[in-house]
């Protein structure tokens, strides 16, 4: 039974946006790069050692965010990208679709239930 792909799509292009929001909190748009996202730097307007050991923290937890969330989008683009050339729900190891409820869990998912990571 293939998806209704309409559904998915509007579940992705709402989780792709509220991503983008939360990249948006921590890191900017690479200006070479529209698709690459990249950790804002904290500002070196303080010279005081503590407050500089938060900010260094902050940015690498910024680092970790903008990594973990672009991974995400990257999951997300490419499954609107199935959508959109018909091979959406196809698992992409052994090409069988992918479970509903799994697809309802995750719209993104890439694999059936069989190859879960």
């Amino acid at each position: 039974m293939t998806p209704d792909t309409n559904i998915f799509k509007k579940k992705l292009l709402d989780e792709k946006k509220l991503v983008e929001q939360e990249l948006s909190t921590v890191g900017r748009r690479n200006p070479e790069n529209a698709a690459d996202w990249e950790p804002v730097a904290p500002s070196e307007e303080t010279a005081e050692r503590d407050e500089v050991a938060d900010k260094l923290e902050s940015f690498e937890e910024n680092v970790a965010i903008v990594r973990q969330l672009e991974s995400r989008l990257g999951e997300i683009n490419a499954a609107l990208g199935k959508i959109h050339d018909g091979a959406y729900g196809l698992c992409a190891v052994c090409g069988k679709e992918i479970e509903r409820v799994r697809l309802e869990a995750n719209p993104a998912a890439a694999t059936c239930k069989s190859h879960m990571k």
